[in-house]
């Protein structure tokens, strides 16, 4: 197969590079202890510079293909480059810090050449009492447990199952963190109080504009087992409600949770014909997962999300039906009215990351196989419980060169006709990470 020559050939280039800088590790000037190294300083600055080719194979047959690809011919792969910079700085003085974090990304496609600068975050905090923080900016707030999803995120920006750990654009809120401590069996109680400004230009897609939300989260550390409540209340969303927790049930074993309730969510399907229906409902949304980690240095991480917000098997078919429809209609007629009626509802809830309900996760990595040093293969699954669609990535990652990272991936897309991973417009993608610290 084409795709494994590739994926065989990417991973012999990682082996040799990494066989290449060997010598030169092995006579490293010797490590010299400066303790003027370890105070801390009023500043930082860091961050990391990235490469990031990406290999696409495209599936002509499904669905989402036919819907960006209709009035064009891509071949059977298409390239694309990216360098990408983030940058972040601190700066602390008495009881205040100011932190900034930028993302700036190059890319190259077949869409053409781009660059773009994002703040993720910058905001100002004062801490007047180790037991208060009052900060005010753009930040992202990590709501949640999870490892690949967040339902009790409210405040943030959704994750890329694929690269859960990337960092994501935060949004302009005011929060205050007020912590207590205690001796009995619960040792520990933080209030986080938060307010979300919605205006033309502020957050304005978060939301209805025009509104101030909002939120709070209480956290309970109480008999070892970490607790959070929150809620999130406003008219640029409808009120929510979440909790989680996570405990440490052995020292190799971690489990998780969170449960959220959306009330009045509002739905919008579409049926094979393309008509559409709506309902509201209240949303219940959970999760639960582990974390496992074996003597061998094997990380085990699972979990399962139930999305209520999601469309079951007959709804994301029919979807992907009128897509079809839709594209057969083009061909017949050149009109291109179903087509942009499909892409409309794509730019909505059938564009999400994960737009159905039932999901699976479960990730396999293992450090150092057989004491070889600096590398950590992995195997992901993310799999749709409903349609038994699913995609899988095998990956391995090398570490032995200082501040270097680098990463070869390929993710496979496996799914019958109708499902969500089997009418997604790839059939697989390759893509190489190459990640130098600073």
């Amino acid at each position: 197969m084409n795709r494994l020559r590739i994926f065989i050939c990417l991973l012999i280039f990682t082996f040799l590079l990494s066989r290449f800088t060997f010598h030169s590790l092995l006579y490293a000037e010797e490590y010299k202890f400066d303790a003027s190294e370890v105070e801390k300083k009023p500043y930082h600055i860091g961050g990391y510079l990235e490469f990031y080719p990406i290999l696409f194979s495209f599936d002509k047959n499904a669905a989402l293909y036919k819907l960006n690809f209709y009035n064009r011919n891509m071949g059977d792969t298409t390239k694309q480059y990216n360098g990408n910079l983030q940058l972040e700085g601190s700066l602390e003085k008495g009881i205040s810090r100011l932190y900034v974090k930028t993302y700036t990304n190059h890319n190259n496609s077949y869409q053409g050449e781009t660059t773009k600068t994002t703040i993720f975050e910058g905001y100002g905090s004062l801490k007047p009492s180790s037991s208060l923080i009052m900060e005010f900016g753009k930040k992202t707030l990590n709501w949640g447990k999870g490892y690949a999803w967040n339902p009790t995120a409210f405040l943030d920006r959704p994750k890329n199952p694929d690269d859960p750990e990337l960092s994501r654009e935060g949004y302009i809120v005011a929060s205050m963190d007020y912590t207590k401590s205690f001796s009995g069996a619960l040792k520990t109680f933080t209030f986080t109080p938060v307010l979300m400004p919605v205006y033309s230009g502020v957050n304005d897609d978060f939301g209805e504009v025009d509104h101030l939300n909002a939120a709070s989260k209480f956290y309970f550390l109480f008999y070892d087992t970490d607790i959070d409540l929150m809620f999130l209340t406003g008219r640029s969303k409808t009120t929510r409600y979440g909790m989680d927790f996570s405990r440490n049930i052995t020292t190799a074993l971690e489990i998780h949770g969170e449960f959220s309730l959306i009330n009045g969510y509002a739905q919008t399907s579409v049926d094979s014909n393309g008509n559409q229906f709506q309902r509201s409902y209240n949303a219940k949304n959970y999760l639960i997962g582990m974390r496992y980690l074996i003597k061998q240095d094997t990380t085990y991480i699972m979990e399962y999300y139930r999305n209520g917000t999601g469309f079951n098997s007959k709804e994301m078919r029919d979807y992907f039906s009128f897509i079809d429809k839709g594209y057969a209609t083009y061909m017949k007629t050149d009109n291109t009215y179903q087509l942009n009626k499909t892409a409309t509802l794509f730019q909505g809830p059938y564009g999400r990351i994960n737009p159905a309900t039932n999901y699976l996760y479960l990730r396999v990595s293992q450090k150092d196989p057989f004491d070889i040093l600096y590398y950590t293969p992995a195997i992901t699954l993310i799999a749709n419980v409903d349609d038994k669609s699913f995609s899988l990535a095998p990956e391995l990652t090398y570490t032995g060169i200082t501040n270097l990272e680098i990463r070869l991936r390929t993710i496979f897309l496996v799914g019958q006709k109708g499902s969500e991973f089997g009418e997604k417009q790839n059939d697989y993608r390759i893509d190489l990470r190459i990640r130098y610290y600073f």
